[in-house]
């Protein structure tokens, strides 16, 4: 989950979205969904509270500054059912850090009851871990270095790979070998991207599977029927 009015207006783009999702995926998850919400804190809890539930972990990035509009920890907060409560030990390194607006800086460190507080050198505010959900400040440039400190400690599955290949073509060429790659190959999933420009038509295929054995097996048995086809 991505926060921010700015994401869902198309201010910017999600690439917080983009950067977790692969990340996730190298360390064996399945990503389920990626969703860009705005700084609404009733909506933020509910949406939250019903994910917490169906998956195994939360990503939530943003919304962690001081301002009005930076509301995720109440959401949080709201969707476990706790109230905001200072860290204190977070709270004075924040004033030390930040001494030209020390307690501007220290209400990042009122975080909802029972979380865990993450912090990098020379961070902002403080990301925190609550339950299964993991938030993160919305700075790309605080975000990457925070969610390294904790990548070890999510428990994927086996790290899924992934092959990719441009071809010049039409995916209405290629579509029979496409179905077929995926009956033959059930335990890869396969994926087809078309682009088009001045050289014209190509679609980029992109196989992925946290079975090594069965990705090499689906790329060779891919590559196989292409070739033929375009040969």
């Amino acid at each position: 989950m991505t926060i921010g009015n700015e994401l869902v207006s198309g201010d910017i783009s999600n690439t917080n979205g983009s950067w977790l999702a692969a990340r996730l995926e190298e360390l064996g998850f399945d990503v389920i969904l990626i969703a860009a919400l705005p700084d609404d804190a009733e909506r933020l809890a509910a949406f939250v509270h019903a994910r917490d539930e169906e998956t195994y972990v939360v990503v939530v990035t943003g919304g962690l500054g001081g301002t009005p509009d930076d509301l995720t920890r109440e959401a949080i907060g709201a969707a476990f059912g706790v109230e905001l409560v200072e860290q204190p030990e977070v709270a004075a390194r924040l004033r030390e850090r930040f001494e030209g607006a020390p307690e501007y800086a220290a209400r990042w460190a009122q975080l909802p009851d029972g979380s865990r507080p993450m912090e990098i050198e020379r961070g902002g505010a403080p990301g925190f871990v609550l339950g299964n959900v993991y938030v993160f400040p919305g700075l790309p440039s605080e975000m990457k270095p925070m969610f390294d400190t904790i990548a070890a400690e999510l428990e994927g599955g086996s790290p899924i790979g992934s092959w990719r290949r441009t071809y010049r073509t039409t995916e209405s060429r290629i579509v029979a070998v496409l179905e077929a790659a995926g009956e033959e190959h059930p335990g890869v999933r396969v994926g087809s991207y078309p682009s088009f420009s001045a050289e014209g038509s190509s679609v980029e295929i992109v196989l992925k599977s946290n079975d090594p054995e069965a990705l090499a097996a689906a790329q060779a048995w891919l590559e196989g029927e292409l070739d033929r086809l375009f040969g």
